[in-house]
């Protein structure tokens, strides 16, 4: 039991990005070297950040919510954006288009999040004896992180790969940006000052995540038509 338990938790985390290179053209371009880049990129990235924290943040008393503490999150996740920026202009990909790209970079950034943040805890939780819902949360968090990750390769593509885009939307693409780099924060808002349950703020990303991606499709999508 347990480990059919661990198995469909790991499924539950890592399965969507394989069926998402499997199932998209992503596959037939063999991306799966850009995607590997930009796994690179946001290890190092992570490293950075968590220099960044140990210097800049102390460690809290309790769990409540400090606003300078989660401002000084928010300055240091952009370390996330600058290395989106880097994996997307400054690595050397394949011969493949604009739309291919930020989805090879976003993917791997994806999965390379989920197995730094996830694959430890799995592996020592659901292996466990006692029945518990917080890895199935946690795979569904997962996947709500690679739609978002999606969204703001799109979004940081729109920003510095596209250059002739409407420029009634550009305001509205770097809103849309923002708003998916301070989400972290957001969710820890509503964990520590508002008390939101796992269920709830698992649910609140899903959602966003999903309303997030269908905005940023429709960025894109109105940027890639002639001017």
């Amino acid at each position: 039991m347990t480990v059919f338990h661990f198995l469909n938790c790991a499924f539950l985390t890592f399965g969507p990005h394989v069926v998402y290179y499997s199932a998209t053209p992503l596959s037939e371009y063999d991306t799966i070297g850009t995607s590997v880049k930009a796994a690179a990129v946001y290890l190092g990235t992570a490293l950075v950040k968590l220099v960044c924290l140990a210097t800049f943040l102390k460690v809290p008393e309790n769990d409540s919510f400090d606003p300078y503490q989660e401002l000084m999150k928010v300055f240091i996740g952009f370390i996330d954006v600058a290395g989106l920026y880097f994996a997307l202009t400054q690595l050397t990909h394949r011969n493949i288009s604009q739309n291919h790209k930020f989805q090879a970079v976003g993917l791997g950034w994806a999965f390379a999040d989920s197995v730094l943040h996830r694959l430890a805890p799995l592996w020592i939780g659901a292996r466990g004896l006692e029945f518990t819902w917080e890895y199935i949360f946690q795979g569904i968090e997962a996947n709500a992180n690679l739609v978002m990750t999606l969204s703001l390769a799109a979004l940081g593509s729109l920003m510095w790969l596209r250059k002739n885009k409407p420029r009634t939307l550009v305001p509205i693409i770097y809103a849309c940006a923002l708003l998916l780099a301070t989400m972290p924060s957001i969710t820890s808002y509503l964990r520590r000052s508002l008390e939101w349950q796992t269920p709830k703020v698992v649910g609140f990303e899903l959602f966003s995540s999903l309303v997030m991606a269908f905005i940023s499709w429709q960025l894109f999508s109105a940027c890639q038509r002639p001017m």
